[in-house]
């Protein structure tokens, strides 16, 4: 297993409310590792087809792209097209909806992706490591949610 996989259970933990986190590099592929105080929420990846080629030829850009795009995603909360923020919806932020709160939703004073958004900032945090390439990130991550780091995570384990 890489060596560097230790980040994603004991590297820096960075808070979600912290976002954007200049650690996390504007061009990357790579995994990162989703955690509500010691409990292992989620595992994901980012850059799947990208080679070291495509990456530094974004970084010549200088557009994000990767890591820092998917994190950035989940940090906004929106459900649309973001399956990790549609977990969180509906494994911790619907069980604990008053009625009052579905009504306000109901009559488009609040929107439910501004809840799931609170939660992730109010409650979760990630660690992240790079990898070489895309398909490297995929392999690992495969890896991860078979329970490689000795725990699957809670929100997408492989069967």
């Amino acid at each position: 297993m890489n060596e560097n996989i230790k980040n994603l259970t004991d590297g820096p933990r960075h808070l979600f409310s912290g976002w954007p986190v200049a650690a996390v590099p504007e061009v990357a592929a790579g995994l990162y590792s989703i955690w509500d105080e010691n409990q292992f929420v989620y595992i994901g990846m980012s850059g799947r087809s990208a080679t070291p080629e495509e990456l530094e030829r974004r970084r010549q850009i200088g557009k994000t792209f990767g890591l820092f795009n998917r994190l950035a995603a989940h940090a906004s909360g929106r459900r649309s097209g973001d399956q990790f923020c549609v977990y969180v919806a509906d494994v911790f932020v619907l069980p604990q909806l008053t009625a009052g709160q579905i009504e306000s939703i109901s009559k488009r004073q609040v929107t439910f992706d501004s809840l799931v958004k609170t939660y992730i900032h109010d409650h979760l945090s990630f660690r992240f490591m790079e990898t070489v390439d895309g398909v490297t990130a995929l392999r690992l991550e495969a890896e991860i949610k078979a329970g490689s780091l000795g725990v699957k995570p809670l929100l997408n384990p492989t069967p």
